[in-house]
């Protein structure tokens, strides 16, 4: 194929950056901006993927509708399944719901594993009817994400009240994406982290965010977490801390609040940015009440979600096979499985029975490899310390994690990990930027911006062609969806044409000139600081 002429690419980079520009020229106008398009692609998803299609939504989709209801608890039920083979007890709640939501359950089985078969062959969920008892395996989680994404269930019924359900869940995780946007956006030099922030957004943290399920809020709190604190402790601006802070609160308390989990990764977080901080920023970032505010919340919060989990123990009886009998083998398994769970980490449909094609896996891939070459090329001694405690975090954290709970066999995937691991790309962006900014890392941002995240939105479309592909025909089926035996409400072209056009425009941001970069556009933007809410200052202004 013909290269693009200079000219004409010259035009297009042009344009492109007048978009970005124009995006985030204030706070106001970017957070709408990236919150319509994380929630397009989020909403792609809960709409392309038949209701109970992803992993253990039939129990989350239960858990929210009881917790919605006031049954934060239940009658603990033992109910028996066969994994691998295997027979096990699995230690269930009890809730009492209208009885079509007892059938959730098994109203993937007939096509999960089985990519060939199209999900036309799930039985038709219905509505109304008795209160009967229900069983879920989510029983034992936190209330507080189930009683938010429930509450459609109290207005409505049957698959209606399911697909908003996962509405309002992805309408969370595209509040909490849009904000560490923002963030990121406040950088001066901003393109490298914008980069790094757009690797983390992977097609599975996308997918997951359209589902009812905890791992899509606590991926999106991850994302913003890692971004405020190393915005706080990295590049700090006392104008901008009151607002770091509480994006770093807010991230903070939908992580905790989640999964216990979430306040290692929290921690995480926090020693990693500290370990790079700025020379004199912890002096002023310790004299702030709002510090002290956030952290009360923060503490509070932690002892309620350890509580929580203490008074809930998981009392299944897993029947392990004769060969995983010990906290070695289980890490030695976990090990082995790295590689699957990076790819779960950039995407793995459905119940983790559907690939995107390699080239997903591969351009993914590259793009956080480049980030990281370029950042111990260019880093300091402290920075590449940081990037090797993340790296080495995301090697040892899955075996770690199953030899403390062998007994629950080998069931750790890769989403468990994700509000870890997009540290690395968010952490080599920031990295980045600080030595663009002292002169030591001056490479052609726009252009490698070009030719990282540009692919990135066009794997991340084929990866959900890709998957409604296999729901609508099978894995095997034509290419070209012109027979769709399953289709999403709306029929699929809809929804793919949205996913394209958000994925492709997601990435101009990327694209925008640096703070100052442009002192014409700077001055513009001052003579009209008085025509701006005092607390929506532009963003394009000189630091």
């Amino acid at each position: 194929m013909a290269e693009l002429h200079p000219v004409r690419r010259s035009r297009l980079a042009a344009g492109l950056t007048r978009l970005a520009d124009w995006a985030l020229r204030t706070r106001r106008r970017l957070w709408l901006c990236s919150f319509a398009l994380f929630l397009a692609l989020a909403g792609a998803w809960a709409a392309a993927t038949p209701l109970g299609g992803s992993p253990d939504e039939h129990a989350h989709f239960i858990r929210a509708a009881a917790v919605a209801r006031g049954q934060l608890g239940g009658p603990e039920v033992m109910v028996k399944h066969t994994v691998a083979g295997v027979d096990s007890e699995f230690a269930e709640t009890g809730v009492q719901l209208p009885a079509w939501y007892a059938q959730l359950p098994t109203e993937h089985e007939c096509y999960s594993w089985k990519t060939a078969v199209p999900a036309s062959c799930a039985p038709k969920i219905g509505s109304g009817g008795p209160t009967a008892q229900a069983t879920t395996a989510a029983g034992r989680y936190h209330p507080a994400y189930y009683l938010y994404v429930g509450l459609p269930s109290l207005v409505t019924d049957g698959p209606t009240a399911l697909y908003l359900m996962r509405l309002v869940s992805a309408v969370l995780c595209a509040a909490l994406l849009a904000s560490a946007v923002v963030t990121a956006a406040e950088w001066r030099n901003r393109r490298p982290v914008m980069i790094g922030l757009l690797v983390a957004a992977t097609p599975a943290a996308l997918f997951l965010a359209g589902m009812v399920n905890p791992s899509g809020g606590e991926i999106a709190a991850g994302i913003l977490v890692w971004s405020a604190m190393l915005a706080v402790l990295r590049s700090p601006d006392p104008l901008l801390l009151n607002r770091r802070l509480a994006r770093l609160g807010i991230g903070g308390l939908v992580l905790i609040d989640i999964r216990p989990l979430g306040l290692l990764w929290f921690a995480g977080a926090a020693v990693v940015g500290l370990l790079g901080h700025r020379r004199g920023a912890l002096r002023p970032l310790l004299r702030r009440k709002a510090l002290w505010a956030w952290t009360l919340l923060l503490g509070i919060a932690s002892a309620g979600a350890l509580l929580w989990s203490r008074n809930h123990p998981d009392h299944s009886v897993i029947t392990l096979p004769d060969w995983y009998n010990s906290p070695s083998v289980a890490a030695k398994v976990a090990f082995d499985n790295s590689m699957d769970y990076i790819h779960q980490m950039i995407g793995w449909f459905g119940w983790l029975d559907t690939k995107p094609p390699v080239v997903t896996w591969v351009v993914w891939t590259a793009a956080a490899g480049l980030l990281a070459v370029l950042t111990v090329v260019f880093c300091r001694r402290r920075d590449s310390l940081a990037v090797f405690l993340v790296a080495v975090g995301i090697v040892l954290a899955p075996p770690a994690a199953q030899a403390a709970q062998y007994h629950l066999g080998p069931v750790w995937q890769g989403r468990y990990l994700m509000p870890f691991a997009v540290g690395l790309p968010l952490l080599c962006g920031a990295v980045l930027a600080d030595r663009a900014a002292s002169g030591g890392a001056a490479l052609p941002w726009r252009r490698i911006a070009a030719a990282v995240v540009i692919p990135l939105a066009l794997v991340n479309v084929a990866a959900f062609y890709w998957t409604l592909h296999r729901f609508a025909v099978g894995g095997t089926g034509s290419l070209v969806n012109r027979h769709a035996q399953w289709l999403p409400p709306g029929g699929w072209v809809v929804w793919t044409a949205l996913y394209a056009v958000a994925a492709l425009l997601l990435v101009v941001p990327a694209f925008a000139s640096d703070r100052g970069e442009d002192p014409a556009a700077a001055g513009r933007a001052g003579r009209r600081r008085h025509r701006l809410r005092a607390d929506d200052p532009p963003l394009a202004a000189v630091d």
